[in-house]
Parts: C-alpha cells; sequence; structure tokens
C-alpha cells in the first residue's frame, strides 16, 4: 500500500533521528570501552555479533547464493574493502585514548573531501567550484575549532591531541577507501551481503591481535557497554538504510552531518549530570570554537545538496545530448 508524503517524511525523519542518535552515542560508549577493551577486541567482537546476526537473517531470506557468483577479483575487492573498514573502526575507537567524544565526530567531517577526491581519482568525477568552496569552508572551521590548541591556550600537552587527530584521519581517510571499493561492488552483492563478507572476514582475520579473554572478566555495566557498542552497528546502519528508503541520499546524509553536533551535546550533558567521571570530560570549547564547529557542520551539508544539485544538473544535460543526438 503506497503511503503519502508526509508519511513518507515522518517515516524518513524517524529513522533518521534513530541513526542519529545512536551514532552519536557510540563514541560515548568506545569511550568507556577502554577501560576493558582494546580497540582490536572491540572492533573484533562488534564486527562478530553483527556478522552472525546478519549471517542468519540472510540465510532464512535465501540471498547468500551472491557469493557464489563472485569472481576472483571481487573475493580480493570484498577483503581489501573489509580490511579497509577493519582499519576505520580500530582506528576511530584508539582516537578516543586521545580526544573528546563530540571531537572525534568532528574531526571525521572531513570524510566527505577525502570521498570527492577519491572519486576524483579512480572515477575521474569532477569537482566543482562550490564543493571546493564547502571544503574550504570546512578546514577553515576546523582550525577555528582547534584554535585554542594553535595558540597554545589550553593546558596540557597539544601533541596528544594532535596524535587523536591524526588517527581520525587516517579512521576516515580507510572509510572513503572502503566506500569507493563498495561502490564498485554494487553489481555483484547487495550491500546488506557487503557487510556480512566484511564482517565474516573480519572475524577471522582479526582473531589473532585480539584478547577475547579480556571480555570474560567483564562486570554486568562493561557487557552493557559491549552489548551497545555491537547493537549500535546493527541498529544505526538498518536505520540509515531506512531512511533511504524514504527520504532522498542527500536528505540523509545533511541530516547525518548533525551527528557531531548531538555528539558534542550528549558528551557535555554526561559531564553536567556527573556520569562516568574521570572518563567522559567536557573539550570546555568557547565561543569560537563552537562557531568553528558550526562552519564544518554547515559545510559538511552544503557540500551534499550542492553536490546533488550538481549531478543532476550533469543528468540534465546529458539527457538533452542523448535526445539531440
Amino acid at each position: 500500500m503506497p503511503i503519502s508524503s508526509r508519511q513518507a517524511f515522518l517515516y524518513g525523519l524517524f529513522f533518521c533521528t534513530v541513526c542519529v542518535l545512536f551514532w552519536s552515542a557510540l563514541p560515548i560508549a568506545l569511550k568507556l570501552s577502554g577501560g576493558f577493551s582494546d580497540p582490536a577486541t572491540l572492533t573484533w567482537l562488534r564486527f562478530s555479533v553483527a556478522g552472525i546476526i546478519l549471517l542468519a537473517w540472510q540465510g532464512w531470506r535465501g540471498k547468500l547464493y551472491e557469493f557464489t557468483k563472485l569472481t576472483k577479483k571481487q573475493w580480493l575487492t570484498l577483503a581489501a574493502a573489509g580490511s579497509l573498514l577493519i582499519i576505520n573502526y580500530s582506528f576511530f575507537a584508539w582516537s578516543l585514548d586521545f580526544l573528546h567524544p563530540g571531537v572525534a565526530q568532528l574531526s571525521f567531517q572531513v570524510a566527505p573531501l577525502f570521498l570527492a577526491l577519491g572519486g576524483m581519482v579512480f572515477f575521474k568525477e569532477k569537482i566543482r567550484w562550490p564543493q571546493w568552496l564547502c571544503f574550504a569552508v570546512l578546514g577553515l572551521g576546523m582550525v577555528i575549532f582547534f584554535h585554542p590548541v594553535i595558540s597554545g591556550q589550553i593546558s596540557g600537552d597539544p601533541s596528544i591531541l594532535a596524535l587523536g587527530f591524526l588517527i581520525v584521519q587516517t579512521s576516515a581517510c580507510a572509510w572513503c577507501f572502503y566506500a569507493l571499493l563498495q561502490k564498485s561492488l554494487f553489481k555483484a552483492l547487495s550491500s546488506t551481503n557487503i557487510l556480512l563478507g566484511i564482517y565474516m572476514y573480519a572475524l577471522v582475520v582479526m582473531l589473532p591481535f585480539t584478547s577475547p579473554s579480556d571480555l570474560l572478566e567483564m562486570n554486568s555495566d562493561q557487557v552493557l557497554v559491549a552489548a551497545f557498542c555491537c547493537f549500535n552497528t546493527l541498529i544505526a546502519y538498518g536505520a540509515f538504510a531506512q531512511a533511504l528508503n524514504y527520504w532522498q541520499t542527500v536528505q540523509v546524509s545533511a541530516s547525518i552531518a548533525l551527528t557531531p553536533v548531538i555528539a558534542f551535546i550528549a558528551t557535555e550533558a554526561c559531564v553536567a549530570l556527573g556520569l562516568w567521571q574521570g572518563v567522559i570530560i567536557s573539550s570546555h570549547a568557547d565561543t569560537l570554537s563552537l562557531f568553528g564547529m558550526a562552519l564544518v557542520v554547515g559545510a559538511a551539508i552544503s557540500v551534499q545538496f550542492i553536490t546533488a544539485a550538481l549531478n543532476k544538473r550533469q543528468a540534465r544535460l546529458d539527457s538533452l545530448q542523448t535526445t539531440t543526438a
């Protein structure tokens, strides 16, 4: 039964909200997990739980036959994508040893720039001047946000923050290359099966670098944190996929760009409420830093709409050329 435009809007809003809330809360949970698990072990656990659940789900739906049609090159591409996503997950969790959760999420917003550059290099896609302008504003916003560090106004070792920022950039870069490889697999596998293949690959290849025995020593609170990290992977990505069924991609992407703001607010709320003292701490961002954060988020949202408009314009021109020919 078809749904009305109002229902589609409400469904899209609901699923986008769920996705943003879960991704905003994830850095806090990952920060808490540092007390009982290393990043590699927790990433392995998240992938393993998600992989086993997806394997059962896809098997029940009869969708596993797609894997039997993969060529050797496609299997290698899937393995490469899996390796990059492992780096993405592990490095982001590692960065939280050095960064405020909201700051880590904000620092990840350079991902659209890396993705655009990757598309330009590997798929010969053009980056127009409005997009370059958005990326310039994004970079300026980053500089303004981190101005207390750059100007030496904060106490502590700035090199620690710089290291955390570098680790996040490595995570973002790995995610972008993963996304580019994933794009090349869409003709052979559904998005769900791509993730399933990556999760099962990670379950095997990460095991020698993990310490599963540490997970057996978790107390009840730590089990809840670990469980949240695991199911966050399924729920957030599931909500993201559902949102795309009701909203245009650009609307969903623009909404997801708000994740750093919600993560920042959620972290500061935990500090104000006295939750997890000594682990979750305030970033003590001043007004100028908050303005920088607004520039970053605004640029990340704007580039989505500009890219969508440019793609639509190009498609219209291509259609006219085809008709003329």
